[in-house]
């Protein structure tokens, strides 16, 4: 039995790649997997939340007492 991984099945990641060994050539596929895995590495880093700013301490507020006459 095959393990399916979402909706992609090891025979069908394997018909997608000999299309894109016909597609491209062999020569190309390597360049395509680096430009590939360079755009989701900087995706990536664009997406991360960056660390929130340290919270600064807040002064203690001083109460005033105002008497009515």
């Amino acid at each position: 039995m095959l393990t399916t991984f979402g909706l992609i099945t090891p025979v069908t990641a394997g018909i997608a790649l000999v299309i894109a060994l016909v597609i491209f050539g062999p020569g190309k596929l390597p360049d395509l997997g680096k430009a590939l895995g360079k755009g989701i590495k900087e995706f990536k880093s664009a997406t991360e939340d960056e660390k929130p700013e340290e919270v600064k301490e807040i002064k203690e507020v001083k109460t005033v007492k105002i008497e009515k006459e």
